[in-house]
Parts: structure tokens; C-alpha cells; sequence
């Protein structure tokens, strides 16, 4: 299909999350903020089945970097790639073409912007025969939209990688002190205190989320919120399950997703009956682990599965060893974690 014959489509931006993490390998995945292509609606990035990829709108890049990109796309700047070809989504570590992207041809047509030919691309120039999405695009976007949306970002005062910072209060050091250093590790700033309303506003307002050891009680709860409310800041309160370093990460993970629940892939978790029920929008791939800690606070790690799945509600059974003792289920895909405590 040509460009003249596009079908005309709309366009939107939304906040989404590449999820980072502790893996159960002791691998470390890159946590990553960034800005979404909406088409009809719809996340760009469901289209493209289980791709682990970021947009080029990434929170976490300098400004003028980031305003660069907005121009780029608002074809205000010669284009990255040969053939008029822009990169839509790349390696969310790296950001290397090496590692393969998704790139398309960016052009007007009068006032429409059109997007065709996506591609994915390793190369200086791609080849559409071999390693073209044949069944996405193109795309023709109003004009008006289209910049609207895109200019919005340059005027944006919330400084997103200001709020990817955890505040942590617990009782046992030892533990808040891992969680730190593997939360830095993938790129969430993380900062222990136990009293934080002494800590002046203007920092409080630069953390997303709260995260509570079991050992803290409603009083100090409590404080810690009206702390956060004087400031005139809302953010998430995470209850930590258990001393389990990659369980509070995916819980923290989890309480900094931006993105509206509707726009995720993994959009439930229930974990009972020796079962975890998993629902996802679209086919994607799903890792389930349990973390189990036994009589003697010993952590146990099991990997129940690692899949694809396609768009619904699917039942894995968990193993008994799994469930022996405190039990907790996470679920990961490449763009949210959920994590469930199993009911007996």
C-alpha cells in the first residue's frame, strides 16, 4: 500500500515502562521509563508481538537529547537512517542498532504525516523483503494531531527521572541495603531513611514510591503519609512482602508503572489453589517465578514458566515444593511486573 492510499489513523502518546529487575538467574534487567505511540488507541509496541524494546522518547536521556528526538519525528531534522528511515523502537539496554530496532519511513503528505514500511532493522539500510512487517501500517495521522501531541513533551515541567526514586524504611539495615543496591543496579534511585519528616519537601518531592519493611508499624506508617501529604506529593506505598531482595524490586517496579492499566500486556495475576492465573491483551512472553521462604527464613527460588502467550486468561499450575512455607508469585512481561502472595 502507498502512502497516498493510507488510511487515516489516530495518534497519541502515552506513558509505558520497560520493567527492570532482579531476574531469578541473578541477572539484572535495565529498568525504563519512556513515551508510547498510541495508534487508534492502541500501544504501537502490542502490534509487534513479544518485542522487549523501548521508543526513542526515553525519560531517562539527557533533555536535549530527548528534544532532539521530538524534533526528528516532526521530520525537523534530517533522518537518523538511510532511505528516510527512522528507528520507532530500539534495545531498551543498549540502544544500539546492532542489536536490532524497529524502523520505518517517516514522511508528509500535505499536512498528514504518514508512517510505512516498518522494518526490523541491524543495518545501515533495511531489507523490507526479508525483515518487513508486512501487516503493520501505514499510517496517515492528521497534521494537527500528530504535532500536538508530539510537542507536548517539549513543554512538559515533570521531570519523570526525578520521580523514578524509592524512599525505604524498615527495621533490618542489612536487607534495606541490598534493596538499594540492586534497585540503583537497574537504574531506580533508592534512599533508606527512618524518619522521614525530617526530610525537607522539596526532596520528598522527587520519589514515585514508598517502600515498607513488615517490621514498621501503622504509627510510623502513618507519619510517613502525612509527611508525604504536607508536601503536597502523592506517591505509591508499597507493603513489602517479604526479605526477598528480587520480590520487593518487582514490588516497587510494579507501584512506579505510570502507564494506565488498560495500555498494559499483564494485566492480572491471582495466585491459589497451587495455581498462578495469568491474563494478558495481547501475545506476549510471560515469566512466572515463586519465591518461597522456608521455616528457617532460607529463600527458595522456583521458575515455573517461561513462555509465550497469547491474548486471554491462562492457568499454570505451580509445583508443591513451590508451595511449601510463605509463597509469593511474580509474573513478568517485558513491559510490567505483578506479584501476588499465594492464598491457601
Amino acid at each position: 500500500m502507498s502512502a497516498t492510499s493510507a488510511e487515516y489513523a489516530t495518534f497519541g502518546l502515552a506513558p509505558a515502562m520497560r520493567a527492570g529487575g532482579v531476574l531469578a538467574n541473578g541477572d539484572y534487567q535495565v529498568h525504563r521509563d519512556f513515551v508510547d505511540f498510541m495508534v487508534d488507541g492502541r500501544p504501537l509496541l502490542f502490534q509487534l508481538s513479544d518485542l522487549d524494546a523501548v521508543s526513542p522518547l526515553a525519560s531517562d536521556i539527557p533533555p536535549a537529547i530527548f528534544t532532539a528526538q521530538v524534533h526528528s519525528l516532526l521530520l525537523e531534522a534530517d533522518a537518523p537512517l538511510a532511505d528516510g528511515r527512522y528507528v520507532i523502537y530500539g534495545c531498551p539496554e543498549c540502544e544500539d542498532l546492532a542489536c536490532g530496532a524497529v524502523t520505518a519511513v517517516i514522511e508528509q503528505d500535505g499536512d498528514d504525516y504518514v508512517w510505512r514500511d516498518f522494518a526490523w532493522q541491524t543495518q545501515e539500510t533495511a531489507n523490507l523483503e526479508q525483515n518487513g512487517y508486512h501487516g503493520i501500517g501505514p499510517f496517515r495521522f492528521q497534521g494537527s494531531e500528530y504535532r500536538s501531541a508530539l510537542r507536548s513533551l517539549l513543554s512538559e515541567d515533570d521531570d519523570a527521572s526525578a520521580r523514578r526514586r524509592v524512599l525505604l524504611i524498615g527495621a533490618r539495615v542489612a536487607v534495606l541495603a541490598k534493596l538499594a543496591a540492586a534497585l540503583r543496579t537497574i537504574g531506580i534511585g533508592a534512599d533508606i531513611t527512618h524518619d522521614p519528616t525530617e526530610v525537607p519537601a522539596d526532596e520528598l518531592r522527587t520519589y514515585g514510591a514508598v517502600a515498607f519493611g513488615r517490621a514498621v508499624g501503622e504509627e510510623e506508617r502513618a507519619a510517613v503519609r502525612g509527611a508525604f501529604e504536607r508536601a503536597g506529593v502523592e506517591v505509591a506505598y508499597v507493603d513489602g512482602l517479604a526479605p526477598i531482595i528480587p520480590l520487593l524490586v518487582a514490588q516497587i517496579e510494579n507501584a512506579l508503572d505510570r502507564s494506565p492499566s488498560a495500555q498494559r500486556r499483564l494485566t492480572r495475576l491471582v495466585a491459589a489453589d497451587g495455581e498462578a492465573g495469568v491474563e494478558v491483551t495481547s501475545t506476549c512472553r510471560v515469566q512466572v517465578t515463586v519465591y518461597r521462604l522456608d521455616r528457617l527464613y532460607r529463600t527458595h527460588t522456583y521458575e515455573v514458566f517461561d513462555g509465550i502467550l497469547p491474548a486471554g486468561r491462562h492457568r499454570i499450575a505451580l509445583s508443591g515444593k513451590a508451595l511449601k512455607g510463605e509463597s509469593f508469585v511474580v509474573a513478568r512481561s517485558s513491559g510490567s511486573v505483578l506479584v501476588e502472595p499465594m492464598v491457601r
